[in-house]
């Protein structure tokens, strides 16, 4: 076992921790922890062996250390579970359920498994159970909404382990051992409060430090808050503070012990800190970087960091552990502040501060894509031109930047897209989010992201009545559903896309949707309907005079035709997309075009001219200097020759081609790796 912490955007595999010296108290709740692991389960003392993983819930409400106390388990534990720790988190810090099929793609991604993009939440937990059959694994899920979240990630594996927080029971999962916490016990209580003031003012006030803690009700958040209150006023005494939360007026706000102290914190904090911090509930996934926050407040990024670091010490945030500056809001004061916001601030504030923001992110994302193109004058230029705050160094730092803010820029989409008034600010933001991970990651590995965003782009373009780009979603999803089998809900969209494409009056769209039925219902196998579908988009592209289209158009056409098995009108198309490559100077798709027709011509029986065919298709891929393509090319004539029995020369055939394939092979292994992947992107703003 390793001490490795591999961050995966809300979830961490990791296999220990070492929070042995930060945990305070809960030593009963330990113990009794410790020993439900090893105490038998219904199913055992009724002679079964138990079907599912053992659920351990540790209940509190927030702020209680129930996830302080759930960590530190984990860490006593850990060497039990020899494959690792899993950890996500079950709901967003507003309270927000997060969905499930998104934490089982989380968990799948550290576990190093891929899982289709667009799949279905029964099918990733599916995925999720079956990578998880033959491991020995320990899950700690926290912040669990209900019971059906954990229900659904429970690993059909007795030798796992699962440590749910949650703020109440999870009635319907079976045999779960709860754990409710309380308060801190004094004793602890004390200690923690001594980490923030020192020893000397507790030992010389020993009673008022006893009294702060009956205050707080031992409640571990409330003292981290009053602890760092006092470390901030070194001069101010344990008991005054102690006194002001024993005489907080009744003035019927939230009256728990963080809310009493929070009050305390904020009213002494500077304007424009108080300010920064009502703002932070805005922050996406609730993750907050000095970019967020001074585009929240309209301040500079360094005089946000710095507010940032004293947020940390004053206990209102805690640090992330990341590579880059990161924070988060404890989830019993998220609540306190986003009521805060909307008590002191005007709804358009909140909204301009929402929209800063967006902005923000979008010229972040614009030059996180400009670094990988400066190969490009243009982009250069683009480049030199932006603010040297959002620029990055070099394009390794952009990447790991887009990799460590993933969770809250998709976050920041989906919140943009809720929101409703700031549909022009989304559609940028989720256009520069696309070409940012394409960019940087590639379409393929990108792509459950992708589909996510796709959809939000089809939920904007429907309610602001946008068929053009609804039309254009509708393709991207329809060609990732056919990429992982989901050819049936694929023709749907695409269908759709047509549709939305004709009210665009938007003939690429209308012409790229004909094709994409045609070929859904090719690899469905309706070759009839599927050559009917191509001769229109077709006669769409020859209306237009597109000819390099409407040659490979013919070519799909005879493809259609030659697995329907009419190799007449195979051929008859084929010859027509020859003669539109030939015209069009294509010499590569004309070489091709000639292949596919001698395949057919073969097929047909036509022996001879698929020889003389084959012949020329090969002089033509030797002027388009395509070694692969003359290779296949002498193979496939290597093959005719023996069936009209000339072996000797079949077999030079087949000499030539092994020594195009060696070279070529040669070739590559020298020569830098390309990445190819492209993905249709149609921006909702040219400027973008």
């Amino acid at each position: 076992m390793t001490d490795q912490v591999v961050d995966t955007g809300g979830v961490r595999l990791s296999a220990r921790e070492s929070a042995e010296d930060h945990f305070l108290g809960r030593t009963r709740e330990l113990k009794e922890l410790r020993a439900d692991i090893e105490r038998a389960g219904l199913d055992t003392l009724s002679g079964r062996k138990a079907p599912r993983a053992r659920v351990l819930l540790i209940a509190g409400r927030p702020g209680s250390g129930r996830t302080a106390l759930a960590e530190e388990l984990v860490r006593q534990v850990a060497d039990h579970y020899p494959d690792g720790v899993l950890r996500a988190r079950l709901s967003e810090p507003d309270g927000t359920p997060v969905p499930v099929g998104h934490v089982a793609r989380q968990l799948l991604a550290a576990l190093e498994r891929s899982a289709p993009a667009g799949a279905a939440e029964d099918e990733l937990t599916g995925v999720l159970r079956a990578a998880l059959a033959d491991r020995r694994t320990l899950l700690l899920l926290d912040d669990a909404a209900g019971a059906e979240q954990v229900d659904a990630l429970l690993p059909d594996a007795p030798e796992c382990l699962v440590v749910a927080v949650s703020s109440g029971p999870l009635t319907g999962i079976a045999d779960v051992r709860p754990c409710t916490l309380g308060g801190l016990d004094t004793k602890s209580a004390v200690e923690l409060l001594t980490r923030y003031t020192g020893a000397v003012r507790i030992t010389v006030d020993p009673r008022s430090a006893e009294s702060l803690v009956e205050a707080c009700h031992g409640h571990p958040a409330s003292l981290v808050l009053a602890g760092g209150w006092l470390a901030a006023r070194p001069k101010a005494a344990v008991s005054d503070l102690a006194k002001r939360l024993r005489t907080v007026p009744d003035d019927g706000s939230d009256t728990t012990p963080p809310a009493h102290v929070f009050r305390q914190v904020q009213e002494e904090l500077p304007g424009q800190a108080a300010r920064i911090l009502r703002l932070l509930s805005l922050a996406p996934a609730g993750l907050i970087d000095p970019h967020t926050a001074s585009a929240l407040a309209g301040c500079s990024v360094s005089f946000a960091r710095t507010t940032l670091d004293d947020f940390v010490a004053l206990g209102l945030l805690r640090a992330v552990d990341s590579p880059l500056p990161q924070y988060d809001v404890p989830g019993c004061l998220h609540p306190l502040l986003r009521a805060a916001a909307h008590s002191q601030e005007r709804p358009a504030e909140l909204q301009l501060a929402r929209a800063r923001m967006l902005e923000r992110t979008v010229r972040l994302l614009q030059s996180c894509r400009a670094i990988t193109e400066t190969d490009s004058p243009q982009a250069r230029e683009k480049l030199n031109a932006m603010p040297r705050e959002v620029r990055f160094p070099h394009p390794r730092a952009a990447a790991d930047w887009l990799r460590i803010r993933r969770p809250a820029l998709l976050a920041s989409a989906r919140l943009a897209v809720a929101d409703g008034e700031l549909d022009n600010l989304a559609r940028r933001l989720m256009s520069q989010l696309v070409r940012a991970m394409v960019a940087h990651e590639g379409t393929h590995a990108a792509a459950p992201d992708l589909y996510d965003v796709h959809s939000l782009v089809l939920d904007v373009a429907k309610r602001r009545g946008l068929p053009r780009e609804e039309a254009a979603a509708l393709l991207n999803l329809g060609d990732v559903d056919a990429q992982t089998g989901r050819t049936k809900d694929a023709l749907a969209r695409y269908r759709l896309a047509l549709d939305a494409g004709r009210r665009a009056n938007d003939p690429y769209a209308t012409g790229r949707a004909m094709e994409s039925v045609g070929g859904a219902y090719q690899e469905l196998g309706d070759y009839d309907r599927a050559a009917d579908w191509f001769g229109r988009a077709l006669a769409e592209r020859l209306a237009r005079g597109e000819r390099e289209q409407a040659a490979r158009l013919y070519g799909r056409i005879a493809t259609a035709h030659t697995y329907a098995g009419r190799y007449g009108e195979g051929l008859r198309n084929w010859r027509a997309a020859v003669a539109g490559y030939r015209k069009g100077g294509d010499v590569a798709a004309h070489a091709r075009a000639l292949s596919e027709l001698a395949r057919v011509q073969e097929y047909a029986g036509r022996l001879a001219e698929s020889l003389r065919t084959c012949q020329e298709a090969v002089e033509w891929a030797r002027r388009a200097d395509d070694v692969r393509l003359q290779a296949a090319l002498q193979l496939r004539l290597a093959d005719t020759l023996e069936r009209l029995g000339d072996s000797a020369a079949a077999c030079l055939h087949r000499g030539a081609a092994e020594r195009m394939l060696i070279g070529e092979t040669l070739e590559d292994e020298t020569s830098p790796k390309q990445d190819a992947e492209a993905c249709e992107i149609r921006s909702a703003s040219d400027e973008d």
